[in-house]
């Protein structure tokens, strides 16, 4: 029987929706900084003073430049589940916006070109700790049925910081002197701080503090989530749930180790992994070079822009459908019109008529507005989602590292395959997308309302599946299921749920709907 503590005290004057937002918000402004970085130096590098300035550097210089910051992203992104649980995601998400911070004012400086490197490095170190862990905390603070929403808005957060910093690439660009690259490096050391000051008041994952043992603290975060009132039950009982699940965690005598978590949860792992694999293989890194193509200077900038912006709107579709078409819809509808759009993009390659730059221009505005729909913002909400809270930050840095890796991979090769292969290079990346549709058809469970204490029933891992199950149906009376029962309704053997009615959440209370099902996929 789990004991519910008092709440310890709490100070805050935002209580429920507005403190939900306000977390939502600033968090954002973490994916925020390394969309900015990825489109500011891409913007930067093409112009006369920057290159000036360097010394005219060739493309090697330049490519090193821009991908060394992936390095450093991937180094710190595979540390950051370690970090994570040993000194919070609160904690981590400070020292993240820090060293990136740091690592923007070295590059604004920047006396040469070694001190470029060395700042961008910096600045890599801090991009990998905050790509990992803002999906991790916005998935642990957000309340089951918007879950998904919430994290698509951080993704359109990240498309903004990109479409931001090429715009003001492009406005900078009129500047006659060092300061047309200066001033876009020095705004993200100022979004840096203001991240690094937010996550100051921001408060503790609630996960992370019931799984450490303060779960005072962690009930008081609960509390303040859901209203402000310690006697609200749907806290009490999200905190019995929780406590719940590390008990039996600890019980187990399982290990934390990578090692463990490799044996025990490798399907999870290996579908997070490969979330973020096919998000960089499924083509947006060949897109986003071919955009460019053709354009120098500050028409290449004004081209991006232009992009940058219908790319943003493609984003805010998934808000409205995430949590209610569900993940596995979303991932495949995707997939189709990607694949689509880069088939035909080779195929206009390769007759080269006439039309075939108005027709290649018009297929990337579709692909990028599928991709900004689909394989953009999922690939960073479903690790989060499907890993348990004992090695859930791992498990994500891994997913994050793997995302890097092939980040780099892709930007690495694809100038290269541009000469070699030329237009096959899209079909290419179209079959990627075909792969990536028949991987979400047959081993991606559906994660669409679950809480994630619960997503053990979802893999079928569950052996407490039975017990809850009886729990419910003596707890079940008149229709209505007791607000102190499990978050999620009991889970039938042939990987159905029923959905629990009248719960009240964090976004008001839900009105009874008729019973549903909803099918997990097994693999």
């Amino acid at each position: 029987m789990v004991n519910v503590p008092d709440p310890a005290p709490s100070s805050r004057r935002l209580v429920g929706q507005p403190l939900l937002y306000a977390i939502s918000i600033f968090a954002s402004l973490g994916v925020f900084l390394f969309g900015y970085d990825q489109g500011v130096m891409s913007g930067i590098i093409t112009g006369p003073h920057f290159r000036k300035y360097f010394g005219n550097p060739d493309a090697v210089s330049i490519g090193t430049m821009v991908a060394v910051l992936e390095v450093g992203a991937f180094i710190t992104s595979a540390a950051a589940g370690r970090i994570g649980d040993i000194i919070g995601r609160k904690g981590t998400l400070f020292i993240g916006a820090i060293v990136f911070t740091v690592g923007g004012a070295v590059q604004t400086f920047t006396t040469g070109f070694w001190t470029m490197i060395v700042g961008r490095v910096i600045s890599g170190f801090g991009v990998g700790l905050l790509s990992t862990i803002v999906p991790i905390y916005q998935s642990e603070i957000s309340p089951p049925n918007h879950r998904g929403s919430l994290a698509c808005m951080e993704f359109t957060m990240n498309i903004a910081g990109y479409s931001s910093s090429v715009w003001t690439d492009y406005f900078c660009s009129f500047i006659d002197s060092d300061y047309s690259w200066r001033i876009p490096l020095f705004i993200q050391c100022i979004i840096g701080a203001i991240l690094a000051g937010g996550a100051l008041l921001m408060p503790e994952s609630p996960r992370w503090c019931i799984d450490t043992d303060k779960d005072a603290e962690g009930m008081r975060i609960l509390v303040d989530l859901h209203g402000g009132d310690p006697e609200d039950p749907t806290a009490i009982a999200e905190f019995k749930e929780i406590k719940d699940r590390v008990i039996e965690e600890r019980d187990s005598g399982a290990s934390r180790s990578y090692v463990e978590m490799w044996k025990k949860y490798k399907r999870r792992v290996l579908l997070a992994m490969s979330s973020q694999a096919f998000a960089q293989l499924n083509g947006i890194n060949v897109i986003s070079y071919y955009a460019q193509a053709g354009w120098i200077g500050r028409d290449a900038i004004l081209m991006t822009g232009i992009n940058s912006l219908i790319y943003i709107l493609s984003t805010l579709p998934p808000w409205y459908l995430v949590d209610r078409w569900g993940r596995r819809p979303i991932l495949l509808s995707g997939a189709v019109v990607m694949a689509i759009s880069l088939t035909a993009t080779g195929w206009w390659m390769y007759i080269d008529v006439p039309r075939t730059p108005n027709a290649v221009v018009i297929c990337v505005i579709i692909y990028n507005a599928a991709f900004g729909y689909s394989w953009g913002p999922l690939p960073w909400l479903y690790p989060p989602e499907i890993m348990p809270l004992a090695i859930r930050a791992k498990g994500v840095s891994l997913s994050t590292s793997t995302n890097w890796a092939f980040n780099f991979l892709v930007g690495e090769i694809t100038p290269e395959l541009q000469e070699v292969i030329t237009w096959r290079l899209y079909p290419m990346h179209g079959f990627f997308c075909v792969c990536s549709f028949i991987l979400v058809y047959f081993l991606y469970p559906e994660t669409k309302g679950i809480p994630l204490e619960e997503m053990d029933l979802v893999f079928g891992e569950d052996e407490r599946q039975e017990r809850e199950e009886n729990q419910s149906d003596d707890e079940e009376e008149d229709g209505v299921l007791d607000e102190t029962t499990s978050l999620l309704s009991s889970a039938t053997p042939n990987g159905t749920q029923r959905k629990r009615r009248g719960r009240k959440g964090w976004f008001g209370i839900f009105k009874r709907s008729k019973r549903s099902r909803v099918t997990e996929t097994d693999a």
